[in-house]
């Protein structure tokens, strides 16, 4: 089972959202050979709770403007970790030290990466 042509798409939109608020090391996984609940997991992190917030509200600007809606939304108060989750795709906004610290690469490393579009970028180094 691969994830789907929507989900796919919703990844590569809060991909860009995330890019446009150079967000740092973005990366998605297609995760749906392990887990039934969702297809792509998106991940991707900022030095500071402001630009996590403000990446967050970006993504959900974004999938809201494609029609989607979220199910379930953690952790935006302390916005050290940020959790969106549109059912087909959950989008994961880190704070650096939490990324480091839980590694969510090295738990679903056995899944396949999902290319990103040439558009999407990774933090400042534009």
């Amino acid at each position: 089972m691969t994830a789907t042509e929507q989900a796919v798409a919703l990844a590569h939109t809060a991909a860009r959202a995330a890019s446009d608020k150079l967000a740092e090391n973005i990366v998605a996984f297609d995760v749906s050979d392990q887990l039934a609940i969702t297809d792509v997991f998106v991940i991707c992190s900022a030095p500071n709770d402001r630009q996590v917030r403000s990446i967050v509200e970006e993504v959900e600007d974004r999938l809201r403007e494609a029609g989607a809606k979220p199910v379930r939304r953690e952790g935006h108060r302390q916005g050290r970790w940020v959790l969106l989750d549109y059912t087909e795709v959950v989008v994961h906004v880190m704070h650096t030290e939490e990324r480091e610290f839980y590694a969510l690469e090295r738990l679903w490393r056995d899944c396949p990466a999902l290319a990103l579009p040439a558009d999407v970028t990774s933090g400042r180094g534009r």
